[in-house]
């Protein structure tokens, strides 16, 4: 069922998903044969629908945003089927304050030497376009909706949603 949602609802649904989900697969150079696809992992969501990642100052995809600002996310949760494609404008941030303010202890994993680690940066991107699909019951409850209707004879479809998010 298509629901396109504004706003508010738009924020929120985007943010929880964002949330849920984590990981993307970040697409710099998405409108050309040369692009880049490298899964990275949302540090923040704020209110807004911005979204920030940490990443090094030295890699190939800073030197993309800072050429080519426009980016592709893709977000999947298949054991809840939730899903969401994100177009945005990403930009570099060096900010020594920001950083300390974004770090937690999950980053040191990629960055061991801290917040204080010269080579740090943020990518901060703002969502332009997105489109999420989202089944609200989950994977097994569906899937035992579609075997009763099978057993049953009476068609049993999996509740979805789906559309454009206006954030």
């Amino acid at each position: 069922m298509e629901k396109n949602l504004q706003s508010e609802e738009a924020l929120k649904k985007f943010k929880k998903l964002v949330e849920e989900i984590r990981t993307c697969m970040f697409i710099t150079n998405s409108e050309t044969e040369n692009d880049h696809t490298r899964p990275m992992s949302t540090t923040e969501v704020e209110d807004n629908g911005t979204l920030w990642f940490f990443t090094d100052i030295r890699s190939i995809k800073v030197e993309e945003v800072a050429t080519r600002r426009q980016v592709h996310l893709t977000y999947a949760h298949p054991g809840k089927e939730s899903y969401l494609n994100v177009r945005g404008s990403a930009s570099v941030v060096t900010d020594r304050q920001l950083i300390k303010d974004k770090w937690t202890p999950f980053v040191k994993a990629w960055f061991p030497n801290g917040p204080e680690d010269p080579n740090i940066a943020l990518l901060k991107v703002e969502p332009q376009q997105c489109y999420y699909w989202d089944s609200e019951a989950g994977k097994m409850v569906n899937f035992i909706k579609i075997a009763l209707g099978a057993i049953t004879g009476s068609a049993k479809v999996a509740e979805s949603a789906e559309g454009k998010l206006h954030l």
